[in-house]
């Protein structure tokens, strides 16, 4: 081979070469670091933490302690036919699964905590049961129907809301599921048995006597007011609802109705509020 063709072929090696590294540098790379930072955060919310009295005991039950252990958190009443239903089932879970690390954690919707104590004994009951607030049930997506139970894994997410009566084959596949899953990390492999429904959850700031369930915490006082004066223009449309939007959100808490329209009308409101302060005086 000449001279001259060995340099022609070592002008395309090293040419070819430092495409490659220019290749590398400018798309490869950044590729791999767009698929890296752009993955996807975990489908499964975190549970809201909550710390509530015992009704047997008075001692404070915290979910925060529960971490680390597969938990379900149900919201019941005495007077509610289909929680009669399962919570002679909770009991047997509780039992079969307890050495595993498997919790119960009972939320009583119930007006005093005198019946719910009864019937604690009526039915053997042998895990906590606490009374609920309205700021725990905005803080679970608002609680609407009973029973309602949430599937928590052993890394404090919830994994499956089951609202009405729940087959109890339902609830031990997803507790075997999640008993089963590696260590306190997140269990990916989890899939829900039944009719799993869209885990939508409240916050903090919606958790409020002026506006329950939505987000008041970035008005100022006079925004506030003005805000609350325009939901009293419009009338929840829930059907059969006679109150206005203010009313309704402050007589049920738990209507998804007036709580959808209020956040839509405080979207609407802010986005005027910040039009108004950027076009200024005048």
């Amino acid at each position: 081979m000449t001279k001259t063709k060995i340099a022609i072929w070592t002008g395309v090696v090293v040419a070819a070469a430092l495409g490659l590294v220019y290749l590398n540098s400018h798309w490869i790379a950044p590729a791999a670091q767009h698929r890296d930072l752009g993955k996807a955060p975990s489908s499964y919310p975190l549970a809201p933490d909550f710390a509530l009295s015992d009704v047997n005991t008075g001692q404070p039950v915290r979910l925060a302690d529960y971490k680390g252990k597969v938990v379900l958190v149900d919201f019941w009443a005495t007077w509610c036919g289909p929680c009669r239903i399962e919570i002679p089932e909770f009991v047997q879970m509780q039992q079969r699964y307890r050495n595993q690390g498997f919790a119960i954690i009972g939320i009583s919707e119930d007006d005093s905590p005198a019946p719910v104590r009864e019937f604690y004994k009526q039915f053997n009951m042998n895990y906590p049961v606490v009374m609920g607030t309205s700021k725990v049930s905005t803080l679970y997506g608002g609680v609407i129907g009973l029973p309602t139970t949430f599937v928590i894994g052993r890394d404090g997410r919830i994994y499956a809301k089951h609202e009405g009566t729940t087959p109890a084959a339902v609830f031990e596949n997803e507790i075997q599921q999640l008993l089963a899953a590696p260590g306190n990390g997140e269990a990916a492999a989890f899939k829900p048995a039944g009719n799993s429904q869209e885990i939508d959850l409240g916050t903090p700031g919606e958790a409020n006597p002026q506006v329950p369930g939505v987000d008041i915490t970035a008005l100022s006082p006079s925004q506030l007011a003005q805000f609350k004066q325009e939901l009293q223009k419009q009338k929840c449309q829930c059907g059969g609802c006679k109150f206005n939007l203010l009313d309704c959100r402050r007589q049920d808490s738990t209507c998804p109705v007036s709580r959808k329209m209020a956040k839509e009308e405080l979207k609407k409101f802010q986005q005027a509020a910040a039009a108004k302060a950027a076009a200024g005086p005048g």
